[in-house]
């Protein structure tokens, strides 16, 4: 049926026929996108009108305004009707009268509605009041009733506007710069709100009201496509939850994505991205020019006949070759010819970079229009110039935002077109893998003073996971990618050979310090063996460093730093041939020597809590304190079941465990017997931590077999009811290939929940397995673990059976 079909329906079926038309405009799918929205609005628009001339038949001085988003003609399928009743102010009881006629029965059919009755006086002086009703009514769109009234009221609203921008733009920044602090990035964001957020629908309004006052226009290439995407995913977003929400959820965005016709939830994501960013540039530079304007407004006549008697000539100050700053940006000087000049792209962004001041909109689409095409390899000049730009800090990531909105990124760097806008499915990362390559590069250009190649740093900061724009192993893509580009930037055969074992190697420390014994010779010996020199190495720990900070909150700590740190350590020694042949284990402290003393003379479990009330002394890579909680000591003569009812009493009391270590301590002085030690750092979910006492008492009785701790778990757990959350991916259990010649190392990954230690630790007991030694730690909401362990006898496990103790052990969790 056609649109003015589904018109005729609504006009001759009333109410009944308006909504029956409604749902099959919505159903009927033979219209998506703008042509629906469009749709949807002119039979609101006539059902409306309807209802306003039968209530208003021998009314005069009355009108039936759309504003807001029915007024731009955009209505979704749960979209408010925003509607304002104008009246002169005649005849206020058969305005109040109609106004029931036409309200009723929208909310009859459970449509959303925002009304107002005002005269135009009133309407102006609301707008005047409040910021938002006035933004409303500058989409002000004739329904019914007195056309000249209507027109009266926008050219009222507009000159209103328009006179008024001087005060008026700088609160709507305001504004929005709120709104973005409480929403985020919508570009960013894995759950993103498409009106909210930053670069979303609230933000494209803004642009309109701001091109509306005459002071400045945002740059129009791209902007009304990225609003139009928006609205289409919003459109099957209210479809396919049928609820009035613009919170892209998780849950929904593969059933979003099909029906938007797309392969799935990601490309899904990377459009919204796409779209977001487009609008979020468009944004910072119209409130740049808006603060331009405005502070040449401010100049006084008087000063301004001081300086010549007309507008004065803006200062140009020299940055670089073809570059100079003028009016707070920079632009390309007169005698530039990027035509002529093919790292004049590189030189304008490092040079902005460095003076931390933005690249003028104009100079960026004269560089992607005119330059030519960087020869292969690079001159020294392109080379030097992009590691001025990824050293220049923070303010790099304006200046790259600019260069990427036209294009000028994907063409210098190809392979970045795979990487941009692409959604980072994990709760540790905050970015998305474009912008955390650059903020990975801003992290590292803190570091460039402890090394001794801070260039080769930066651009493996750079390129450190671009391979995640490709199937597999992101690392082993990314080590490919890596080659080819640094070979076409122009660096040498030996630089390439670095970088290219910097990218594959970007996990190695902080995996091996967290998952891996730092005892065992073996562990050492392969993360020299994959580093190669003390150079390298250098830089590959920088690197580490500046990656989990670049990731989010959740990546690095002192514990972590301080792990990579002694890891970083024992290879060095190792490479530089200092290291001892047969390295001792690690000697137990005082305190724990004598908690292991103390347990073979009772025969039982004694342990030491200690409160953190203060950040830990020492470095803070990070800048913020720890997490506070407590470090748990525990020692028990070494028996079977003791990681299960550890990690169970743990969970009764409701104690998160943040890092967790195990290892078999042999004591001095003849004392045979050996003692499990575990070194754990836990916090309370919620009110106070447990006295040590109860613990202990608690953990005797889980050794002896008294206290059913799986029992009591599920009685809690069957206590409250779940809720609807995010569907986490299933555990994944593997076996780490010559990982150690003493153990067998098993990885689990895992979404972390409460009891997950403790149901662990029984599926190793039940597997007939020693646990050596682990190292638990989580990362966000998940779990990533390691634990060594060998047979009754003591040696590490024969393949076969390692790989069914994994698989047994994945169908558990899985379970």
């Amino acid at each position: 049926m056609t649109s003015t079909g589904v018109r005729m329906e609504a006009e001759d079926s009333g109410p009944s026929g308006y909504a029956a038309a409604r749902l099959r405009l919505l159903t009927e799918g033979a219209q998506s996108g703008p042509p629906r929205r469009s749709a949807l609005s002119e039979l609101t628009d006539d059902w409306l009108s309807g209802l306003f001339g039968a209530g208003a038949e021998d009314l005069r001085g009355a009108s039936l305004v759309a504003v807001g988003g029915y007024g731009r003609g955009e209505l979704s399928p749960r979209s408010d009707l925003d509607l304002l009743l104008l009246h002169d102010g005649s005849d206020s009881g058969a305005v109040a009268a109609l106004a029931d006629r036409i309200w009723y029965p929208v909310w009859d059919l459970g449509l959303a509605l925002d009304h107002s009755v005002r005269t135009p006086a009133e309407a102006r002086k609301t707008a005047a009041e409040d910021l938002k009703v006035q933004l409303g009514l500058l989409d002000a769109r004739h329904l019914a009733g007195d056309l000249g009234l209507t027109a009266g009221l926008r050219t009222a609203v507009l000159a209103d506007w328009r006179n008024q921008a001087p005060k008026r733009l700088p609160e709507l920044q305001e504004l929005c710069a709120e709104r973005a602090e409480r929403q985020g990035e919508l570009q960013y964001l894995l759950e993103p709100d498409l009106k909210e957020a930053r670069g979303g629908l609230r933000d494209a309004t803004a642009l309109r009201a701001v091109a509306a006052s005459w002071l400045a226009d945002a740059p129009r290439e791209g902007l009304d496509d990225a609003r139009r995407r928006l609205l289409d995913v919003r459109d099957a977003l209210h479809l396919t939850t049928g609820r009035a929400t613009d919170r892209l959820a998780l849950q929904e965005q593969d059933q979003v994505a099909s029906e938007l016709g797309l392969l799935d939830a990601d490309t899904l994501l990377r459009q919204v991205y796409e779209a977001a960013r487009v609008i979020a540039y468009a944004s910072d530079v119209t409130w740049r020019e808006v603060g331009r304007v405005l502070r040449s407004r401010a100049v006084r006549p008087r000063l301004r006949a001081m300086l010549g008697g007309g507008k004065p000539v803006s200062e140009r100050s020299p940055l670089a070759e073809g570059v100079v700053e003028q009016d707070g940006e920079v632009v390309l000087a007169r005698a530039a010819r990027p035509e002529r000049d093919p790292v004049l792209p590189l030189r304008a962004a490092a040079a902005a970079a460095q003076a931390g001041l933005p690249l003028s909109l104009h100079a960026v689409r004269r560089l992607a229009a005119a330059v030519r095409p960087l020869p292969t390899p690079w001159p020294a000049e392109a080379r030097q110039q992009l590691v001025t730009l990824l050293g220049s800090g923070p303010s790099t990531i304006d200046v790259w935002e600019a260069l990427e909105a036209e294009g000028l990124i994907t063409r210098l760097l190809p392979d970045w077109e795979r990487v941009r806008c692409r959604p980072q499915r994990n709760a540790v990362h905050i970015w998305t893998v474009d912008r955390h390559l650059i903020e990975t590069a801003v992290r590292a250009s803190e570091f460039t003073r402890r090394v001794h190649r801070p260039d080769l740093l930066l651009v493996a900061a750079l390129l450190h996971d671009i391979g995640k724009g490709w199937p597999g192993d992101h690392s082993v893509a990314g080590e490919i990618i890596a080659k080819d580009v640094a070979a076409r930037i122009g660096f040498d055969r030996a630089d390439v050979s670095v970088l290219s074992t910097l990218v594959r190697h970007h996990l190695l420390l902080v995996d091996t310090a967290t998952r891996r014994d730092l005892e065992d010779p073996a562990t050492v010996r392969s993360v020299a063996d994959a580093v190669g020199s003390q150079s390298t190495l250098e830089l590959l720990h920088a690197l580490t460093e500046a990656d989990a900070l670049a990731t989010g909150p959740a990546a690095w700590s002192s514990w972590r730093g301080s792990l990579v740190a002694d890891l970083v350590q024992r290879v060095s020694a190792v490479l530089s041939g200092d290291a001892p042949e047969d390295p001792d284990s690690a000697a137990p402290t005082a305190e724990q020597e004598r908690l292991a003393i103390e347990a073979v003379a009772t025969g039982g479990p004694v342990l030491s809590l200690r409160a953190q009330t203060e950040p830990p002394t020492g470095e803070q890579p990070s800048g913020d304190p720890e997490p506070l909680g407590v470090e748990l000591l525990i020692a028990v003569p070494d028996r079977g079941g003791v990681l299960p009812a550890v990690a169970g009493v743990l969970a009764m009391h409701r104690l998160t465990v943040r890092t967790a270590e195990l290892r078999a301590l042999d004591l001095p002085d003849g004392v045979e017997d050996s003692v499990l030690l575990l070194n754990w750092r836990v916090a309370a979910e919620y009110g106070s931590l447990p006295q040590a006492a109860r613990l202990r008492a608690d953990l005797v009785r889980a050794l002896d077999g008294s206290l059913d701790i799986a029992g009591r778990l599920a009685e809690r757990d069957a206590a409250y009811p779940r809720r609807r959350g995010v569907v986490a991916p299933p555990a994944r259990v593997s076996v780490a290939p010559a990982a150690s010649r003493l153990a067998t190392v098993i990885e689990v990954r895992a979404h972390d929940a409460p009891g997950l230690l403790h149901r662990i630790g029984r599926a190793l007991d039940e597997a007939k397995v020693r646990v050596r030694s682990m190292h638990v730690s989580t990362l966000g909401a998940n779990a990533v673990d390691a634990f060594y362990v060998t047979g009754p006898e003591g040696a590490p496990l024969p393949s076969e059976e390692a790989a069914l103790v994994a698989r047994r052990l994945e169908e558990t969790l899985r379970g």
